[in-house]
């Protein structure tokens, strides 16, 4: 019975670290280290994007003076949505919308550029999605 219990304590301590390791292993800023394949975007420009099935890849854009914003989401079977990041690097800010490529097919991601998001936009980049 002593065994039991002692195993079973074990186990308990090793899932609650891995819980506690994922919880508070997020650091500053983000959830998703991986960006996959990152593609550059700006106001006023549409990117090509093609891509094979169950590729991350992650649509990137300079922060300006407001911020970014997805208009919409995809169609989940070509691409779905996985977060929102912001990293700053050598003194740009770059807000990163992170995707996994799922099914052959097209979608369009329109991401608007906003002071304070309540506006259609100031600007707006565009990305052609294409599994295949």
């Amino acid at each position: 019975m002593v065994h039991r219990t002692r195993a079973v304590a074990a186990v308990l301590a090793v899932l609650l670290t891995g819980l506690l390791a994922g919880v508070t292993g997020c650091g500053a800023g983000g959830a998703v280290y991986n960006f996959g394949t990152v593609v550059h975007g700006a106001a006023g420009k549409t990117v090509e994007v093609g891509l094979t099935p169950g590729r991350r890849f992650s649509l990137a854009v300079t922060e300006g003076t407001g911020g970014w914003r997805l208009a919409a989401l995809p169609d989940a079977k070509v691409a779905s949505f996985i977060s929102e990041e912001h990293r700053t690097e050598d003194g740009h800010e770059t807000r990163y919308f992170v995707f996994n490529a799922k099914y052959p097919g097209t979608a369009t991601v329109t991401l608007l550029a906003c002071a304070d998001c309540a506006d259609e936009g100031q600007g707006r980049a565009t990305f052609r999605i294409t599994v295949t």
